[in-house]
């Protein structure tokens, strides 16, 4: 069983690289299941929308994980209420239209749950994450409600992600970070089985800054005159992990980084 994961894909460039290459690494890789976090997915560089959505589970993708941009095209509160595939942080406020988790079928049969949650520190305010992850290993087993588990940490910092695998460990297939775009190299499986990244990186051009242009970046940054960001369009990396799963306890045997194409493949 392999579990594959993708980091934030950033605008159409980062896009379009998911959707033309997808079919043939999962065809070469011998891939199972795929997860990709699409929350900066759009043309913008933020949000997604129904029809991206569907393009990139018509390339092969399995589940869209979200985090703070997921209402940035305001589509999205409606189509995620009707879309169990595309999920938005579990730890958002109770009111938020629909689900931070999910139990799906993968290719060989398997059932994989999806756990989306987001970091307090440094970022949008939403509710306490350990405590709403304390609640959830209270509700769900691995091996009981579902084969393998994927937790989705879309946070700022390295700190809390790392607390977060730990407190997964043993519990989880994989927890692996989004947010920051760019792949750490701590690829590892913990101490009671389970594979873990601070951040998988991003789907983008990373001849920018975290996959928008650079010079409007360095711009802002040197308070001269810029607009709003915007996404780089040179050639981009997909970025992300391929876990190959133990069928019987549901942990990780093996992980690898999986760097394609791109600035970082040179």
């Amino acid at each position: 069983m392999k579990i594959f994961f993708l980091g934030d894909i950033v605008g159409r460039t980062g896009r379009l690289a998911v959707t033309k290459n997808l079919k043939d690494i999962l065809e070469k890789e011998k891939i199972d299941f795929v997860i990709v976090n699409g929350e900066n997915a759009a043309d913008q560089g933020v949000g997604i929308t129904e029809e991206i959505s569907k393009d990139l589970f018509k390339s092969g993708v399995d589940v869209i994980t979200t985090g703070n941009h997921v209402w940035d095209q305001k589509e999205t509160i409606n189509f995620i209420e009707k879309e169990a595939r595309l999920l938005r942080p579990e730890n958002l406020s109770n009111s938020s239209p629909g689900k931070g988790f999910g139990i799906y079928n993968s290719k060989n049969g398997y059932k994989v749950g999806v756990l989306n949650l987001m970091g307090n520190v440094f970022i949008k305010k939403c509710e306490n994450v350990f405590e709403v992850a304390k609640i959830f290993n209270q509700k769900y087993k691995l091996k009981d409600d579902y084969d393998f588990l994927v937790v989705d940490f879309h946070g700022e910092a390295t700190s809390e992600k790392m607390a977060m695998g730990h407190f997964f460990d043993g519990k989880a297939t994989l927890v692996v970070g989004t947010h920051t775009h760019v792949p750490t190299n701590d690829i590892r499986i913990l101490i009671n089985g389970t594979a873990y990244q601070t951040d998988a990186g991003m789907c983008g051009d990373y001849d920018s800054v975290v996959g928008m242009n650079k010079v409007n970046s360095l711009n802002k940054f040197l308070k001269k005159e810029s607009t709003k960001h915007f996404p780089a369009e040179g050639n981009a990396t997909l970025s992300g992990l391929i876990v190959e799963c133990n069928k019987s306890n549901g942990l990780a045997i093996k992980a690898e980084k999986f760097i394609y194409g791109g600035e970082l493949s040179k």
